[in-house]
């Protein structure tokens, strides 16, 4: 069963533009976040989705697949839903935010394992409950 990761990744964030090519230690935001993903071995697929060529291209040069999305979408679950339709025998999706620099491999395992045993789930976001409560508005 295969299960791909799809990252979405846009340029014009309204709180920080440009945030998927932000360097952390001298790469950009989202390759972190790409190289974490394919570090997961339930997985047959990274894709990054992004509406911006100046993202793609950075992608490009760190190995990425990537597709190119409306820029229209207002969520990045509507850039994952697109990519997904043109995704060939894919069974599983995995929703991993272009902002996880640090997201555990084996957790999107679990998740992934998760998907190929309950058939009534679709799609899947890793996610964490917030400690404290003002960090929702921050």
């Amino acid at each position: 069963m295969k299960t791909a990761v799809i990252i979405p990744a846009r340029w014009k964030s309204t709180r920080f533009p440009g945030k998927p090519l932000h360097l952390i230690a001298g790469k950009p935001l989202v390759q972190h976040v790409w190289e974490r993903c394919c570090k997961a071995k339930s997985v047959s697929m990274v894709v990054i989705a992004t509406d911006d060529m100046k993202i793609a291209e950075a992608c490009f040069d760190f190995g990425a697949e990537v597709t190119i999305t409306s820029p229209k979408h207002e969520t990045g679950t509507d850039r994952i839903a697109e990519v997904a339709k043109r995704l060939k025998g894919v069974q599983n999706i995995i929703n991993v935010q272009g902002d996880e620099p640090l997201i555990e491999p084996k957790l999107i395992e679990r998740l992934a394992k998760a998907l190929a045993t309950d058939r009534r789930l679709q799609m899947v976001t890793a996610a964490c409950p917030f400690q404290n409560p003002k960090d929702v508005l921050n």
